[in-house]
């Protein structure tokens, strides 16, 4: 089993999108039995707490099933049980690469989508773009899955 963790500031609007995009993705491919996902926040400020409004209308707009996602505040365990643990932005590296014992790897989410410009997802809950930070997630995702699923054959 492949485990991924999604990881931004407070778990409500990025992490629990790619989330959801990336089990999306997953059960599309008929992986579900070997990829597992979830996500994490840096702070506990909105543990237990469904996603932000803005991500929860674009995922219903694209399709893609969010009804069961809590926030929570990434553990010391995270780090060992995680094969990925993918942030948003140069600010969650910084706040992991802090936290995780040496030697564990931290990635961008658009570090798997290197045809774009983008190197950071940006945060909607201060800027409102959902909709752009959902295609910014998409690609990641869909570069992240790609990169898995060549170490799985």
């Amino acid at each position: 089993m492949t485990n991924v963790l999604f990881v931004c500031l407070g778990n409500i609007c990025r992490s629990p999108m790619a989330e959801a995009v990336f089990r999306h993705l997953v059960e599309a491919e008929g992986l579900s039995g070997r990829i597992s996902v979830d996500s994490a926040g840096i702070g506990g400020w909105h543990a237990g707490e469904p996603p932000h409004s803005g991500t929860r209308r674009v995922l219903t707009e694209k399709g893609i099933s969010h009804d069961t996602l809590r926030a929570r505040q990434i553990t010391p365990d995270d780090f060992s049980a995680y094969d990925y643990i993918v942030c948003m932005d140069e600010e969650n590296l910084q706040a992991l690469q802090q936290q995780a014992p040496r030697g564990v790897p931290v990635y961008r989410l658009m570090d798997f989508a290197p045809q774009l410009p983008e190197r950071n997802v940006e945060d909607p809950y201060y800027t409102g773009r959902f909709a752009y930070v959902y295609e910014l997630v998409e690609a990641g995702c869909r570069g992240l899955l790609e990169e898995i699923k060549e170490k799985l054959h």
